[in-house]
């Protein structure tokens, strides 16, 4: 009797096994779908595109990624990119936290009006306690994020004339992004905003059906939206807009930890790249983009302390209402790293760029 109850311990052991293998030995799959929103030509694209080809190199072939720009994947529609992520539609993406705020609030406190002062801010906020927290809340939505990369600040361009007040900007109409703090900022300025899709946006720039439009320079650039009519550029640094490197969690779960260990080192050292791609143009104390954009005829209008100030005093009401919403406990947190004159002062080489070794 005593051995017969063995043997029926361990048939039953090894059909509970039987039945696990496949769950804990899942195949890998033959090719991983990449999203991105711009296309492969902006320092966002290029360096998702870097991230791609290293994990393919250093896995030998076991990891194949395939980028898809343009926001394709979501029918052109960024705003979705996150649920398609979350719900495993999409097995990775290098995504916007504006685009992303809808699912993860907590995202616009990078997008409260001139909060940020400049790209030490920026790693102040992606670098510290307030990085790890979003970071945190993007695991809670079943994606594992890997680091920070950057879209860069973001700037105004119109047809119709030179904005150095809010005065300037009223009756305009200006594409924004799918988040209504964005519609709050510029209808406190005076101004008519519309959210639209980045290729609608650019069929209605060239249409006139629009004024204008707000971006890191960068997309400006590549979009050579100087062509659509967009002729002038202000540059009042409003807010930024930090990248995430993220897997979806399942696609995650799937991989050998050597895998998983190489897919993390790959972003961190992608994203790395990608920051300083997006800031080298920006920073050059030489020929960069800027005297790029200014021969070619686009008038670029720099904002000075007082000018700057308006448009801070104006939007102050909406800094009010979306700290609240956002969370005042990270807000608070968030604006207490702005100040802090200990943060590193090389923001062209953030130490990790975001990524949270665990």
């Amino acid at each position: 009797m005593r051995n017969q109850g063995w043997r029926g311990l361990v048939g039953v052991a090894l059909a509970l096994a039987a039945i696990a293998l496949p769950v804990a030995a899942q195949p890998y799959k033959a090719e991983y779908t990449l999203s991105i929103v711009p296309d492969t030509g902006t320092p966002w694209g290029k360096g998702t595109q870097l991230w791609a080809d290293m994990v393919r190199e250093r896995t030998h072939g076991r990891i194949n990624i395939r980028l898809h720009p343009n926001a394709t994947l979501m029918g052109g529609d960024q705003t979705r990119e996150f649920t398609a992520l979350r719900q495993g539609v999409i097995d990775m993406a290098v995504g916007s936290t504006i685009n992303w705020s809808s699912a993860i609030p907590e995202f616009n406190v990078f997008s409260l009006p001139f909060l940020l002062r400049g790209y030490r801010s920026v790693d102040a906020l992606t670098q510290g306690d307030v990085g790890r927290e979003l970071f945190r809340r993007v695991e809670e939505q079943g994606v594992v994020p890997l680091a920070w990369g950057e879209n860069g600040f973001r700037q105004l361009s119109n047809s119709r004339r030179a904005i150095r007040s809010p005065d300037d900007m009223r009756g305009l109409r200006f594409r924004v992004v799918g988040s209504l703090l964005f519609n709050d900022i510029f209808t406190a300025l005076g101004a008519a905003p519309t959210q639209m899709t980045w290729g609608e946006a650019i069929r209605a720039l060239r249409a006139r059906k629009i004024d204008g439009q707000e971006n890191p320079i960068t997309i400006f650039n590549n979009a050579k939206l100087d062509t659509a009519g967009q002729r002038y550029i202000t540059v009042w640094d409003y807010v930024a807009d930090p990248i995430v490197f993220v897997v979806n969690r399942q696609v995650w779960d799937s991989w050998s930890p050597q895998d998983r260990d190489i897919v993390r080192d790959a972003a961190m050292e992608a994203a790395r790249f990608e920051v300083t791609l997006a800031r080298e143009d920006l920073l050059s104390t030489g020929q960069g983009m800027w005297d790029e954009l200014e021969a070619r005829g686009v008038k670029v209008t720099r904002l000075t302390p007082e000018q700057r100030q308006r448009f801070v005093d104006a939007t102050r009401p909406v800094y009010a209402k979306w700290k609240a919403l956002v969370g005042r406990d990270l807000v608070e947190k968030a604006e207490a790293a702005v100040k802090d004159d200990s943060m590193a002062s090389k923001p062209q080489t953030p130490t990790q760029a975001g990524g949270v070794r665990k």
